[in-house]
């Protein structure tokens, strides 16, 4: 089975950390909740979870991929350096991206999705697009390694997708 890093930080979107974590392990996966410090965040709504690891500690080598849930997490997250490093790693290496609504902030942050096509939470389309990528309003986009979303109510086909991929 896959190991795979889930990011996380303040004010992260529950559903897209907690649907994917549970669909993952119901699946056999092993799941590693990362953060930009190994403590604890809360949720838009509330709901806490615990990093496993702070990003700046991750090896790589270890992990088949990476989802990057929405909310405001990605803003506060691209601000620690070493997560955009570790996604554009994921992407250089060939290994699973999946990002949702505004999870496409660290993708600009990594640098590496000019000539992408990719979807997203409405709101981030300008910045997807001014980093290269093709901007495209569709539930669920697979780009090779690359597997992008837009809302919660796109996480089945976005779950689907994944692990499809693994």
């Amino acid at each position: 089975m896959a190991k795979i890093a889930i990011l996380v930080e303040q004010e992260y979107q529950d559903l897209e950390v907690w649907y994917p974590f549970l669909r993952l392990r119901e699946a056999g996966h092993e799941v590693v909740i990362v953060g930009t410090e190994k403590k604890e965040y809360i949720g838009k709504y509330g709901y806490p979870i615990k990093a496993d690891i702070a990003c700046r500690d991750i090896t790589v080598s270890e992990y088949d991929g990476v989802i990057i849930p929405g909310g405001w997490a990605p803003d506060f997250m691209r601000r620690t350096p070493a997560a955009a490093e570790f996604v554009a790693v994921m992407l250089d290496r060939n290994k699973m991206v999946a990002s949702i609504c505004h999870g496409g902030w660290i993708l600009v942050s990594s640098k590496r999705i000019t000539g992408r096509t990719v979807t997203s939470f409405m709101a981030v389309r300008d910045d997807l697009e001014a980093a290269g990528a093709q901007w495209v309003d569709e539930a669920c986009v697979i780009d090779n390694n690359l597997i992008t979303a837009r809302t919660p109510d796109d996480l089945p086909v976005f779950i689907k997708a994944i692990l499809a991929a693994l």
